[in-house]
């Protein structure tokens, strides 16, 4: 099972995301984590090689379990989880773009509306707006990431 973190940083009403080509979507910086590393370690590490920036006290805001399934939605074909980390700053300039696409700030609203996959817009509109909670899910894809269905759960600190 593949372990993928990625990591949104929110600076002036503003969140810094790659734009990418295949598709055109946009996706918060991120990528696989090497054998060994903590999720910690590896969102750090994704976004400061895609980015050349570093993020400012990073925290974790959401685990969760994507599933790629068969156009019928009952056989797996590939399953991976995902960390995803949020950040209030970064030190250094942002590349323009790099080997994954082009990197752009957009206005936070934008991710309302920005082309992405659907879980990826559920959970990085979940990590900018709900600051005391973590969120829990699984998101369930065909081959070309129609959302087919998903299951989300929250806590909050303190619960």
């Amino acid at each position: 099972m593949q372990r993928i973190a990625n990591l949104l940083v929110v600076k002036d009403g503003q969140v810094l995301l790659l734009k990418k080509p295949r598709r055109g979507w946009y996706v918060a910086p991120g990528g696989k984590m090497d054998p060994g590393e903590s999720i910690y370690e590896a969102a750090i590490r994704e976004f400061t090689e895609e980015t050349g920036a570093t993020p400012m006290h990073p925290h974790l805001k959401g685990i969760y379990t994507m599933m790629i399934m068969d156009e019928d939605g009952r056989e797996v074909i590939d399953e991976w989880m995902l960390f995803t980390f949020v950040a209030n700053d970064l030190s250094g300039i942002p590349y323009e773009s790099n080997r994954e696409g082009v990197l752009e700030w957009h206005d936070v609203e934008a991710l309302h509306t920005l082309p992405m996959a659907e879980g990826d817009r559920m959970n990085l509109l979940f990590a900018i707006s709900s600051p005391q909670s973590i969120q829990y899910g699984t998101f369930y894809y065909t081959e070309e990431f129609k959302l087919l269905r998903y299951e989300l759960q929250n806590s909050t600190e303190g619960d």
